[in-house]
C-alpha cells in the first residue's frame, strides 16, 4: 500500500531511493499493477525494447482502457504492428513538413495575446497552441467542429487524466462524478468525430487532403477493408492526447529552462535570425533529457523474459526508468548540467536518451513533437524577447499523463520591435544607406 501512495504522489523521488538503494534493477510490489521490475541502465533497456512484440506487451494499460479498443495503447503484436505502420508515414519526412505553415500559424495566433512584462504560466498558451494544431493537422477540423472540439478537449482531456490516474473514477457513480461525465463528453466527442469522417468520405477532394485523418481513410481503403468509425474516432483521441498535453508540457519546460540560461538563450536568438536550427533541435533535445515529460515506460510480461541474468515470469510488469537514466551521470555527464551542445551535430544514444520510449512501441509522433517543438521555439525567438529570471527552478508537477513545470512554466517576455528574420532582412539595407 505504501508503494502505491508514494507512486501517486512522488513517484519521480521514489524511483531514485529504491535504485540508491537497490541498484539499477529492483523488484517492486504495486498496488494495483502486481510484481514490477524497474530497470535503468542501457544495456537493460536495450533488451526490453528489442523483445519480441509476443513476448512483451503493452497494451493492457490504463491509458489503453481510457481510450478504448481502437487505440494503439490497447493494441499488440500483430494488431499494433499493422496500426502502426499505417499511421507511421504522415509523421515523418516530406509529409510531415508539410504541416509547418498550419504549427507556426497557430503559433503566432496563440501568442498574440502575450502581455509585455507580465509574468504568465506559459503551459496554459502552449496547451491552446498545440491542441489547435493537433485538431487541424491531425482531424482535418475547421469551422464548426474546430470550434467544438476545442471547447470540449481540454476539459475533457482533464477528466480523463483522473480516470487514468485513480481507476475507481472509471465507474459511473452518477451524472457528476468523473466516470459519469467521461461518458457524457466521449460521446459529444465521438458526434463530432463520426461527422468530421462522414465528412471527409463525402469531399471530392478527399485524395489532395493533407491532415492525418485523412491519410488514414485513404490507407484503411486501400487495403480493401471497411472502416470503423467507432475504431478511427479511438485513434483520433489516442493522438490527440499522445501529443497535445506531452508537447505543450515540453515547450513550458523549454521556457522554464531557457529563461534559467541566459547564454543559451542569446545563441538561440541569433540563430533564430537565419535558417540554422542545430543548436534550436540540440536545445528540444537537452530539454527532454533533463525534464522529461513522461519518466517511464512499462511492459507486461507474457512469456518467460531473460533480462540480463534473471528470467523474469509471465505477469510480471517491466518497466525502464526514463528519468532515472536521464540523471545518471554515468550516462550524460555531466549530468545535472543543462547542456545542449551535447546534442548539437550528434544524436543522442539510442538506449540512454529515450523521452518517447523506444523499439515498436517508441511513440508514433516522436518526430512531429520534435518538429512542432522546433517551429513553435522559432515563432517565440524571433517574436519575442524571454526575460531571464534568477528564481528558483521549478518542480515537477504530475498532471495525469506528463511532467510538467509545477508553476506551469512561469515566463515573463517582450514583444520585439521586428521580428528577428525580419531584421536580419532589413539589416543591409541599412548598412547601405548610411
Amino acid at each position: 500500500m505504501w508503494n502505491g501512495i508514494s507512486f501517486l504522489v512522488a513517484r519521480n523521488a521514489m524511483i531514485k531511493r529504491l535504485q540508491r538503494r537497490y541498484g539499477d534493477s529492483v523488484l517492486i510490489a504495486m498496488p494495483g499493477f502486481g510484481q514490477m521490475v524497474l530497470v535503468s541502465t542501457p544495456e537493460m533497456v536495450k533488451e526490453v525494447y528489442t523483445a519480441k512484440p509476443d513476448v512483451l506487451h503493452a497494451g493492457k494499460n490504463p491509458l489503453g482502457e481510457v481510450l478504448g479498443k481502437g487505440s494503439l495503447f490497447s493494441m499488440d503484436e500483430e494488431r499494433h504492428l499493422r496500426e502502426r505502420r499505417m499511421l507511421l508515414p504522415p509523421f515523418h519526412g516530406e509529409r510531415m513538413r508539410s504541416y509547418e505553415a498550419i504549427i507556426e500559424e497557430e503559433a503566432t495566433r496563440g501568442m498574440a495575446g502575450w502581455a509585455d512584462g507580465v509574468e504568465f504560466a506559459s503551459i496554459e498558451s502552449f496547451q491552446a497552441i498545440t491542441l489547435r494544431i493537433i485538431l487541424r493537422a491531425v482531424f482535418g477540423a475547421e469551422g464548426r467542429e474546430l470550434a467544438e472540439l476545442e471547447g470540449l478537449l481540454p476539459p475533457m482531456t482533464k477528466i480523463g487524466q483522473q480516470l487514468v490516474t485513480a481507476p475507481i473514477l472509471r465507474r459511473d457513480w452518477g451524472r457528476r462524478s468523473p466516470g459519469g461525465r467521461w461518458r457524457r463528453m466521449l460521446a459529444q466527442y465521438q458526434r463530432i468525430a463520426f461527422k468530421l469522417i462522414d465528412d471527409h468520405f463525402a469531399d471530392p477532394n478527399l485524395d489532395e487532403r493533407i491532415d492525418i485523418l485523412a491519410l488514414m481513410l485513404r490507407a484503411q481503403l486501400d487495403e480493401g477493408g471497411e472502416v470503423d468509425r467507432a475504431d478511427t474516432a479511438d485513434e483520433l483521441l489516442t493522438l490527440l492526447v499522445a501529443g497535445h498535453e506531452t508537447t505543450a508540457s515540453a515547450l513550458a519546460w523549454s521556457v522554464e529552462r531557457l529563461s534559467r540560461h541566459p547564454e543559451v538563450l542569446h545563441r538561440l536568438e541569433d540563430e533564430a535570425r537565419g535558417d540554422d536550427n542545430a543548436l534550436r533541435l540540440a536545445t528540444a533535445e537537452e530539454t527532454l533529457r533533463v525534464r522529461p515529460v513522461i519518466n517511464a515506460t512499462a511492459r507486461l510480461v507474457m512469456k518467460p523474459f531473460d533480462l540480463g541474468p534473471w528470467r523474469v515470469p509471465p505477469g510480471h510488469r517491466v518497466v525502464t526508468g526514463i528519468a532515472l537514466m536521464h540523471r545518471d551521470d554515468r550516462f550524460h555527464a555531466p549530468a545535472r548540467a543543462f547542456d545542449p551542445d551535447r546534442y548539437v551535430g550528434k544524436k543522442p544514444d539510442t538506449y540512454a536518451w529515450i523521452p518517447f520510449g523506444g523499439g515498436v512501441r517508441r511513440c508514433l509522433g516522436a518526430a512531429f513533437a520534435q518538429f512542432e517543438i522546433d517551429i513553435v521555439l522559432r515563432t517565440l525567438l524571433r517574436n519575442f524577447e524571454l526575460q531571464p529570471t534568477d528564481a528558483p527552478s521549478e518542480h515537477e508537477g504530475f498532471r495525469g499523463v506528463a511532467f510538467a513545470p509545477a508553476k506551469g512554466g512561469l515566463a515573463v517576455v517582450r514583444r520585439r520591435a521586428l521580428p528577428l528574420d525580419e531584421s536580419a532582412e532589413a539589416e543591409p539595407a541599412a548598412v547601405a544607406t548610411s
